[in-house]
């Protein structure tokens, strides 16, 4: 199984904001989108960095309510890890389990983002994957 696969079911849309774009701003997009990311895209649509709510907690508890009014590029992730469509699920995995990430933009290989994958997702996908297994199994064995 490939990150293709899981963009296939889910489809390539991406949710992001400006750096520009408050705390506040960014909260509502999360809850209203009911996501746990967003990138933080530039007006050509490149990718600047990204904000999570594990991101937003902590600056919530770092500099107190008044954080919700500053803007996102002063506490997005920078540097961020990303995947490709042709990534194998086993790959991800590994990646988000080392680096302790939950979400990864994908990727082309000229930079472009082509979706937005989560830790949900993988497991989800990789869930399925191992029923079909069972299921083929059965098959055999049946037969």
């Amino acid at each position: 199984m490939y990150v293709k696969n899981i963009l296939l079911r889910k489809g390539n849309e991406v949710i992001s904001i400006s750096p520009e774009s408050t705390m506040l701003e960014t909260a509502k997009v999360l809850r209203e989108n009911k996501i746990g990311a967003v990138l933080a895209c530039d007006t050509g649509g490149k990718m600047c960095g990204v904000i999570s709510e594990r991101d937003l907690v902590i600056a919530i508890a770092k500099c107190g309510g008044e954080v919700l009014e500053k803007k996102v590029g002063d506490f997005m992730t920078t540097g961020v890890y990303t995947c490709k469509a042709e990534d194998s699920i086993k790959k991800v995995m590994e990646v988000m389990t080392s680096r302790r990430i939950r979400h990864l933009p994908v990727v082309d290989d000229e930079g472009n983002i082509t979706g937005m994958i989560s830790i949900g997702d993988v497991v989800k996908e990789r869930m399925s994957e191992t029923e079909a297994e069972a299921e083929a199994l059965k098959a055999y064995i049946a037969t």
